[in-house]
């Protein structure tokens, strides 16, 4: 399906202000830090940079993003290089225009940041440009319907990085349908197709990013996050390996659905949940189900600190305000103390080296 043939559809706006808003969040992050001198960004799949109402892809949104930074990076002479690839020549042709043209509308800023303009099949440049990927602070989109890059070959190359982000758009429910054919069995050999054709329709991207998270050695830091998307069931996958991300994403991802944090709709049928079963009593929503965990956590002294705790919120694809609220309500009760006034399950508090220790009265 050709996505630029006719306007972006409600799904596709809500993925890109999704890869948008982690933008946000991540540039200024680099650019302010003293010892980077080069950020580069990667868009594997940029098509034309808008769609047919002059609604702004993912490549124009990220132009966007950066100029938000121009005063940053013009004060810190940071080097910004944006990757901007399209296969399909026609689609290329318009990319580079409607990318160059907005650049240039804002002087100066070619001064530091660069755009670099590809048409190739990403089986072909992924490889080409893994060394600049791997060498300086990256973010990575793979915006593509396809399943093949879901393969362990590119997972296992990003996990080797060091200081990369990415999103990947994953059709999902497509691999739930088609996963046995032999053209989807090339390239997820990686993948459990009978466990997603066993699970709910509106949960099959969730249980897909648990299962590519299982592919990921146990030593490594990197922690694979869903988000899913009703239309079809497709889904966001974000990866990073330091908690810096997992905090921006999670954050982000919270905000956009107070209920679960990683749908855009309501995945677990919340707005159901005061109906009592006859059998099962009172269902607990995804927030109080994560809380009743921290509570019994921090009784059976399983997690003894706020750092430890700020492992586990993210471990479970919860922010920290979920734990806190638990904690303070522990605290209230006389179950447990801690040596300050707040439980401190923030990141900033972890990268202060402020850490707070939970006892059980």
């Amino acid at each position: 399906m050709n996505l630029h043939d006719k306007p972006f559809d409600e799904t596709t706006i809500t993925k890109l202000k999704l890869f948008e808003d982690y933008a946000q969040a991540w540039i200024p992050t680099f650019i302010m830090q003293s010892y980077v001198k080069e950020i580069h960004i990667f868009d594997f799949f940029a098509g034309t940079g808008y769609d047919l109402k002059e609604v702004p892809g993912s490549p124009i949104r990220l132009i966007e993003k950066i100029i938000e930074q121009r005063g940053n990076i013009f004060q810190k002479k940071i080097k910004m290089v944006l990757h901007l690839n399209e296969f399909d020549k026609g689609k290329h042709e318009l990319l580079v225009t409607s990318c160059s043209n907005r650049l240039k509308q804002e002087n100066g800023m070619y001064l530091y940041v660069k755009l670099e303009f590809y048409n190739k099949d990403f089986g072909v440049l992924f490889p080409e440009l893994l060394p600049i990927i791997k060498k300086y602070p990256s973010l990575v989109y793979l915006d593509q319907n396809g399943v093949k890059f879901l393969s362990n070959q590119y997972l296992k190359q990003l996990e080797s990085t060091k200081q990369t982000d990415f999103l990947y758009f994953a059709a999902s429910s497509y691999i739930r349908r088609f996963g046995e054919l032999e053209e989807f069995k090339n390239h997820l050999s990686n993948i459990d197709v009978e466990e997603l054709k066993n699970t709910h329709y509106h949960k099959v991207h969730r249980i897909l990013t648990k299962q590519l998270q299982k592919n990921i050695s146990s030593n490594s830091n990197l922690k694979l996050f869903p988000f899913s998307l009703k239309k079809n069931i497709y889904g966001v996958i974000f990866g990073a390996s330091h908690f810096s991300a997992f905090n921006k994403f999670l954050n982000i991802a919270w905000k956009y659905n107070g209920k679960n944090g990683d749908a855009n709709f309501d995945i677990d049928d919340e707005t159901n949940i005061g109906q009592l079963s006859m059998f099962e009593g009172p269902r607990l929503t995804k927030i109080e189900a994560f809380q009743q965990q921290v509570r019994d956590k921090i009784l059976n002294r399983d997690i003894k600190t706020n750092k430890e705790l700020l492992n586990f919120v993210f471990e479970n694809g919860h922010i920290g305000k979920h734990a806190d609220e638990c904690l303070r309500e522990m605290k209230n009760q006389k179950l447990i103390t801690y040596n300050s006034k707040s439980p401190c399950v923030t990141y900033d508090s972890i990268i202060k080296n402020k850490i707070v220790h939970y006892e059980k009265i």
